[in-house]
C-alpha cells in the first residue's frame, strides 16, 4: 500500500510539473520577446555606415496566436529601436492556414524605418499561396528581394543588402544575386534557410547573412536540444556564426509558432545588428 501510495504521489507531482511546463511554454514563453543587439565589425563597410543598424523579424506566422494586435506590438518594438532598414527574412504565414491578409498589411505599414523596409520568402510563404504574401508585402510598403539587390547610398559610399528567394521551394538563383552586386562594398545577405550559409560564404562576396527558418528550435530541452528542426535549417540553429572568408551568420529564432503552439527554451526574437566599419568600437 506505501509503495502504491508513493507511486501515485510521484504520478501526481509528474502530472503537476508536466502541466506547468505546458502552461509556461504555452502561455508565457511565446509573448516574452528578446530584443537581441548583435553588433558586428565589417572590413568592407564604408564608415559613412559606421552605427547602421538593421532590425531583423522573422517567423511571423500570422495565424490565431499572431493576432493583429500581437503583430502591432511587435512592430512598436522594431520602431522603438530606430532602424535605419528594417529586415523581414521570410513566413509571413503558415502553410495552409487561413490569415487575413489586410491585418497583415496594416500591421507590417507601420514599421518606420529611416532607408527602408525589406523582405524575403520564406518556405511557408510559398505553400500559403506566394501572389498573396507578395501582394502584402507591396501593400505594406516593403520591397522584396527575390534573388535582387537593394543598395543603400551616402554620398559615393554604398551598401549592398540582397535578398535570395526561398531555398526549400528551390527559388533560389545565387548567380543571380552574384551577377547584380557591385564588385565592391559590404554586402548583407537575406535568406530565409539558414544552412545555404556555406555556400553564401564559399563566394568571399557577403559580410553578413540574416536568416530565419528554424525558431531556434521553438522547443528545447536542457542537455536533450531542439525537439524539432526544419530541412535545411540543421546545421545552424540560432544566434551568431564565423563562417569561411569572414562571412558572419546570424540566425533569428522568429516570433511566431508551427504544429505544436508552444516555446520552449526558445524565446522569440527580433534582432538589432548594428554595423560597424574596421576600428569602429562594437
Amino acid at each position: 500500500m506505501a509503495l502504491k501510495g508513493l507511486a501515485a504521489s510521484l504520478g501526481g507531482m509528474a502530472a503537476a510539473v508536466a502541466g506547468g511546463l505546458y502552461a509556461y511554454g504555452r502561455l508565457v514563453e511565446p509573448g516574452r520577446v528578446e530584443v537581441t543587439q548583435v553588433p558586428l565589425v565589417l572590413p568592407r563597410l564604408d564608415p559613412a555606415f559606421d552605427g547602421y543598424r538593421i532590425v531583423q523579424i522573422s517567423d511571423v506566422h500570422m495565424d490565431s496566436f499572431m493576432t493583429l494586435r500581437r503583430l502591432c506590438a511587435l512592430v512598436e518594438i522594431i520602431n522603438a529601436q530606430q532602424p535605419d532598414l528594417v529586415a523581414m527574412t521570410g513566413d509571413f504565414v503558415t502553410s495552409n492556414l487561413a490569415y487575413d491578409a489586410d491585418e497583415l498589411m496594416i500591421a507590417f505599414s507601420g514599421l518606420r524605418a529611416r532607408d527602408a523596409a525589406v523582405a524575403i520568402l520564406g518556405n511557408h510563404d510559398y505553400h500559403s499561396g506566394v501572389e498573396g504574401v507578395r501582394a502584402v508585402i507591396r501593400r505594406s510598403g516593403m520591397i522584396e528581394l527575390s534573388n535582387e539587390v537593394y543598395t543603400l547610398r551616402r554620398g559615393a559610399a554604398r551598401l549592398h543588402i540582397a535578398g535570395l528567394d526561398d531555398i526549400w521551394a528551390q527559388a533560389a538563383r545565387l548567380d543571380l544575386v552574384l551577377d547584380a552586386l557591385p564588385p565592391d562594398g559590404a554586402a548583407v545577405l537575406l535568406v530565409h534557410e539558414p544552412d545555404v550559409a556555406d555556400l553564401a560564404a564559399a563566394t568571399g562576396r557577403f559580410d553578413v547573412q540574416l536568416s530565419g527558418h528554424t525558431h531556434g528550435g521553438q522547443i528545447v530541452f536542457p542537455l536533450i536540444g531542439p525537439l524539432y528542426l526544419p530541412a535545411h535549417g540543421h546545421r545552424y540553429e540560432r544566434g551568431l556564426y564565423y563562417l569561411a572568408n569572414g562571412m558572419r551568420l546570424y540566425v533569428n529564432r522568429g516570433v511566431g509558432m508551427i504544429a505544436l503552439p508552444i516555446r520552449f527554451g526558445s524565446r522569440p526574437e527580433i534582432t538589432v545588428i548594428t554595423l560597424h566599419s574596421s576600428g569602429a568600437a562594437g
